[in-house]
């Protein structure tokens, strides 16, 4: 085959003669693996956890849709489409919105890596994992951090911001709204027009609690707002929603240092996403199919109406706390109004190791909770009803698991 190669081309003589005796003098070392070989098989599982949560049928449905290019028309209009969605969803006017290809977490890094330059002060409210986790980036950004730490199950008050911003003058706050590994509800009214008293800008984490529990970026003062695909929007994990203030632009737009991270770049993303009204330049390949799910789960919210979906996790979590205490289960969270709605984490029952009850209820009912996360870890279990999974339905059945575990796991009664 090189030989009639080189003969055809002499352009081609010298690199066909080349290629003969390296294919010669190599040999495959490793296999197909034998797994591979096989059909893929995914057990149907019930995603009562912290997220993700099973893709509400016609989101997976637009998964099967016909791939196009990422710089396609048709792809930008399905691009623009989401962005009128996380506009509704966040309630905001924003023009600089836009989703993020990577995670809940990637939207995190996304406003960090955007709003701190080395040096600047950062107020972080670490009542759970997500604040400890934006403390962490925060310090590798080269920020001087200012945790204010609090046992979980806990959220700030007015007071207790005034007082670290009165001390610390950072040019960033950042909140949880939906404490996921707690079950906390962080209130916002007040906070974001406490924060620009202090010329301070207010970032919030509202990836557990979007669609869940009634947030208003523009009216509650909210300079940066993000959240993730996985959890109430029941998408494909992998995509993340973004917004930034007119106020978080300017902070933005005034670095003295580029962004860590091209990728995460809001300037870049802000004209691939038409944010900046200026023709759309290549930045990176976006997960096109990612986009139609999370197109159609914006699609769904908006059908359904924000606070329709509030009300319905408002009734499912109290049906579910309702049942929890029934079995003379402990809530985690003691004031009933700062309970997460979309999220619930249960005091570890004395005796029973949170492990073996996991366990038990995923083996004997295919369906999935999660123990704690972060400082709560051994703390809690936590049931997410997230979505079109928040019904009557799914706490029956969930209460019915957790009944049987109590029942059969073993208990050390020392």
């Amino acid at each position: 085959m090189f030989r009639a190669l080189a003969k055809a081309s002499p352009a081609l003589g010298p690199l066909a003669a080349g290629w003969a005796p390296t294919m010669a003098s190599h040999q495959l070392h490793v296999g197909p693996p034998e797994a591979l070989l096989k059909p893929l098989s995914v057990p149907s599982r019930l995603l009562l956890g912290p997220g993700p949560s099973n893709l509400a049928p016609r989101v997976r449905e637009a998964s099967g849709l016909p791939l196009l290019g990422h710089m396609h028309k048709e792809t930008f209009q399905v691009m623009d489409e989401i962005k009128q969605g996380i506009q509704y969803a966040f309630q905001t006017r924003n023009p600089l919105t836009l989703a993020v290809s990577g995670s809940g977490h990637y939207a995190l890094e996304t406003a960090l890596f955007n709003l701190l330059e080395p040096g600047d002060s950062f107020l972080v409210g670490a009542n759970g994992i997500w604040g400890l986790r934006a403390a962490d980036i925060g310090k590798r950004i080269g920020a001087r951090v200012y945790p204010m730490t609090k046992e979980p199950g806990g959220h700030y008050t007015l007071q207790e911001v005034e007082e670290g911003l009165a001390q610390h003058k950072p040019v960033l706050l950042f909140l949880t709204h939906g404490e996921s590994s707690t079950g906390v509800l962080q209130p916002l009214d007040g906070y974001g027009e406490l924060c620009h008293r202090f010329q301070c800008l207010l970032l919030v984490d509202a990836v557990a609690s979007l669609g869940g529990a009634p947030i208003h970026m523009d009216q509650q003062g909210i300079d940066v707002l993000y959240s993730g695909s996985q959890k109430v929007l029941n998408s494909p994990p992998g995509t993340s929603l973004i917004s930034f203030s007119s106020r978080a632009e300017r902070k933005v737009c005034a670095r003295r240092t580029k962004p860590f991270s091209f990728s995460m770049d809001v300037r870049l993303l802000a004209n691939l996403w038409a944010c900046d009204r200026k023709p759309r330049m290549y930045h990176h390949t976006t997960p096109v199919v990612g986009l139609y799910s999370l197109r159609e789960s914006l699609a769904l919210l908006a059908e359904q109406g924000l606070e329709s979906s509030w009300q319905r996790h408002r009734e499912a979590s109290a049906y579910l706390h309702s049942r929890l205490q029934g079995l003379g289960l402990q809530l985690f969270v003691r004031d009933p109004a700062a309970r997460l709605p979309t999220i619930t984490a249960v005091a570890v029952p004395a005796g029973y190791d949170w492990r073996d009850m996991v366990s038990y209820i995923m083996d004997h009912f295919g369906i999935e909770i999660a123990g704690g996360l972060g400082p709560s870890v051994g703390k809690v279990l936590r049931i997410g009803l997230l979505g079109c999974n928040a019904s009557r339905e799914n706490v029956d059945r969930v209460a019915e698991a957790l009944k049987e575990a109590l029942q059969h796991c073993p208990r050390n009664k020392l």
